[in-house]
């Protein structure tokens, strides 16, 4: 089996990170979505991994390389612009040949992994197979009605009126079958190739399509306010180790990471919380569900339930909650209030909080 992972959106809902890196990258407990996605690839035991990747492809592959230490082996294949996720299956035919293949939308983070539904595919090797969740409101998801055994149907993409509430999360595994599919079919209203479509068509041929149910937790980490729930639930599983150096006055509470070249000064850090490499809290307050990036220079300040990404520097701002900090953003106040600040601030940009 080999795996497709799609990286080739642009990432509007996560402006205005997503301008000057690709959404795939965001980090989540300190580790880019998309080596999240690998991992959970790579625990199935699949390692030749295709990338769709779009004109962010040089990050992408600055950060990924060949593959090689993650234990993969990765191959970037080029979408010219973004013309849906079965378009995706097209552009990938000569690296997946014949093989089965597990397609995965890169931004999407299930922590619990695929294991399951990937063990259930290749004991039953359905025509393809979809993973689906309950889902308070379906209207904006593909929705899969499902019969006896898991069979798949119909399967209709964004219904006024869902019939049932098992929403397509964006993990698909599919036998060569899936090829003609794609080929059949034609653009959806928004002109783009829809892998719904495609699947549907198997189903109206009478090709064997299975659901299976994922019960973890599941987020498409497509806004800020997505991303922070997820870096909680990912926080909520940390297992506290300190190799950086915290010094007799700081205090650190509950799980707290502590990575290699980090310096605790003065402050005071209650876990569940991450402090990546090389970076510098001083006199500070760092609370529940904040992961601080490599490099990160926190100064006279008070931050919870936030990212700092690489680089970034905050210094004097009290109560900063719900934020996320771009790369080599730098934030300062005078105030010593006790009012809360929410920042989204992107990368490489200078904010002074006034007074």
């Amino acid at each position: 089996m080999k795996a497709l992972v799609l990286s080739g959106g642009t990432g509007t809902r996560l402006r205005p990170f997503s301008y000057s890196m690709p959404k795939q990258l965001i980090p989540i407990a300190n580790k880019p979505v998309l080596e999240h996605v690998l991992d959970n690839i790579r625990a199935i035991g699949v390692t030749e991994v295709g990338i769709i990747v779009g004109e962010r492809e040089p990050e992408i592959r600055a950060v990924l390389g060949d593959g090689a230490d993650l234990g993969l082996h990765l191959t970037y294949l080029r979408q010219d612009a973004p013309r849906g996720l079965a378009h995706c299956v097209q552009v990938a035919r000569d690296f997946l040949g014949d093989d089965d293949f597990v397609m995965y939308l890169g931004d999407n983070m299930l922590p619990q992994g695929v294991a399951e539904a990937a063990e259930r595919f290749r004991r039953v090797r359905p025509a393809a197979q979809v993973v689906v969740q309950r889902v308070a409101d379906p209207r904006a998801f593909g929705v899969a009605e499902v019969g006896p055994e898991g069979r798949v149907e119909r399967l209709v993409e964004k219904p006024e009126e869902p019939r049932t509430d098992l929403a397509l999360i964006g993990v698909y595994f599919f036998t060569p079958a899936i090829h003609e599919a794609t080929d059949a079919i034609g653009p959806s209203g928004r002109g783009e190739l829809e892998i719904t479509d495609a699947v549907q068509w198997l189903v109206a041929r009478g090709a064997d399509v299975r659901a299976e149910e994922y019960t973890g937790y599941w987020k498409d980490t497509g806004r800020v306010e997505d991303v922070l729930e997820c870096n909680r639930e990912l926080l909520d599983h940390l297992v506290r180790s300190v190799e950086g150096t915290v010094d007799e006055e700081s205090v650190l509470i509950g799980p707290v990471v502590v990575a290699p070249g980090a310096r605790i000064v003065r402050s005071f850090i209650e876990g569940p919380a991450i402090v990546g490499a090389d970076s510098l809290v001083a006199d500070s307050r760092i609370g529940p569900h904040t992961a601080i990036g490599r490099d990160v220079r926190l100064r006279g300040t008070h931050i919870d339930y936030s990212i700092a990404l690489d680089g970034a520097s905050v210094s004097g701002v009290h109560a900063v909650h719900g934020s996320v900090i771009g790369r080599s953003a730098a934030v300062s106040s005078g105030d010593n209030g006790i009012r809360k600040h929410r920042l989204v601030v992107g990368d490489h940009t200078e904010i002074e909080v006034a007074a």
